[in-house]
């Protein structure tokens, strides 16, 4: 039986870029990183101790990647100094934080301009 979710794939342009923005300004830390070749690698990021990682894959490897856009949202115990903190860290949020009655929610943006939820949990 399935056990546990391994991975979620986010497409971007430019791996290393990528890669400073999950572990510098979000804080997670590289599970997985394996050469794939023509200076490609299969990268796998996550939040320490976390089971599930997300893939940062190239773009060009996938040209269907823009119908592949994440639908991701992250648990925080306390949003509003994430929040505070992803800023300070210079993250661009699409969606400010908000009571939206079941919880507080807001979005933030990679540098690739794919969309993540942060939800207070």
């Amino acid at each position: 039986m399935i056990q546990q979710l391994a991975t979620v794939g986010v497409y971007v342009e430019d791996q290393p870029a990528a890669e400073r923005f999950w572990t510098e300004k979000i804080g997670f830390e590289v599970k997985n990183k394996k050469e794939m070749g023509n200076g490609l690698y299969w990268l796998e990021v996550a939040p320490p101790g976390a089971q599930t990682a997300l893939v940062i894959f190239p773009k060009r490897l996938m040209p269907n990647y823009a119908e592949l856009k994440p639908s991701i949202v992250f648990n925080t115990a306390d949003i509003e100094a994430t929040c505070a903190t992803l800023k300070e860290r210079g993250v661009a949020f699409k969606d400010e934080l908000a009571n939206l009655g079941w919880g507080k929610f807001a979005s933030f943006l990679d540098p690739d301009g794919n969309e993540f939820g942060l939800r207070e949990w």
